[in-house]
């Protein structure tokens, strides 16, 4: 008996149980969580006992009236309601997707918002059968393993992998709306910048990010002392761009994700000769089991051409060894 139970406690539990487990865990009553999962209390019960009996501990307290968790079953707690509703979105998405096309893509949020999802209405309307799913994080996931099919980057060409495809290079240069640059009659000198406030990430003075930042540009164009009317921060790029839109201030931008602001007059460039130069780059990944299906090469062929029409409008000549084909 003791050889058994030893054994049945050192095996993977059943995730049978624990449903059930994370029912009366969240309602403290197994009559409630009986009638939510439509079983009769007596099956709950056993279903928390057989739980137990493969834990080894006990994950309730019982009183006459109610339950309680113990520490133990608070942390299987914590496991189990993080666990289950990942489970059920990927049974969903199976089940959405199943015989259908999907391009699933990562890509951080920013880019996700500034660049990509304005774009995305061309393509549905031309591959109306392609379902698109992306996860904008700023998380970088592995492509050999990861449940998507291609990843857009950001970074400098020694931290990309050989099979990495650039979309268009970087620079950035100061942008604001219209109406709070409309009081100055005469152009803009770099100095006048003092008179309003300049917007700028959180954490942009932070090694890594270093080229983000204001200081680095007053650096560039001798204006070392410069002092702004006060500063904005923000911790997204898409946040300081917005900010910018209503008029709050002048923002650093990246010339490729205001471009369109820039071509439709919404932002404009009072300092377009003085624009500065970033060692970053905007690539495209192709996982490795993802690049021989149709739709993944109607996509990356769509970002490629996509991505022409910024260089276009950014002004940007493409190296041709950093620019290759997918076939």
């Amino acid at each position: 008996m003791l050889h058994s139970q030893t054994h049945l406690r050192t095996r993977p539990i059943s995730a049978g149980h624990l449903r059930a487990f994370e029912a009366v865990a969240r309602h403290l009553n197994f009559r409630a969580a009986a009638e939510e999962m439509a079983l009769t209390q007596s099956a709950v019960s056993r279903q928390i006992q057989s739980l137990e009996e493969e834990v080894g501990v006990s994950l309730f307290l019982r009183h006459t009236r109610a339950v309680e968790l113990t520490s133990a079953g608070a942390q299987l707690l914590m496991a189990v309601s993080q666990s289950l509703p990942r489970i059920d979105n990927a049974v969903r998405q199976i089940r959405q997707s199943a015989g259908r096309r999907a391009v699933a893509l990562t890509t951080f949020a920013s880019f996700a918002s500034m660049w990509l999802i304005p774009r995305l209405e061309q393509f549905q309307r031309d591959h109306p059968d392609i379902d698109i799913r992306i996860d904008a994080s700023d998380a970088r996931l592995d492509l050999e393993i990861a449940d998507v099919d291609l990843a857009l980057r950001y970074g400098p060409m020694n931290t990309m992998p050989p099979q990495a495809v650039r979309l268009f290079g970087e620079q950035l240069t100061p942008v604001a709306s219209p109406w709070l640059l409309k009081s100055n009659s005469t152009p803009l000198k770099p100095a006048d910048l003092a008179q309003f406030a300049l917007i700028e990430a959180g954490d942009a003075h932070q090694t890594h990010l270093e080229w983000l930042t204001w200081r680095r540009w007053f650096d560039e164009h001798g204006l070392q002392k410069l002092q702004p009317k006060r500063w904005l921060y923000f911790n997204y790029a898409y946040q300081m761009v917005q900010a910018a839109l209503t008029g709050q201030g002048v923002v650093l931008a990246r010339l490729p994700l205001v471009a369109e602001h820039l071509a439709n007059g919404d932002l404009i460039e009072p300092l377009p000769r003085l624009r500065m130069d970033s060692p970053m780059a905007y690539w495209l990944i192709v996982g490795p089991r993802s690049a021989q299906r149709a739709e993944i090469k109607a996509f990356c062929a769509w970002l490629l051409g996509q991505s022409k029409v910024t260089r276009q409008t950014i002004g940007e000549v493409p190296d041709p060894d950093t620019v290759d084909d997918l076939d």
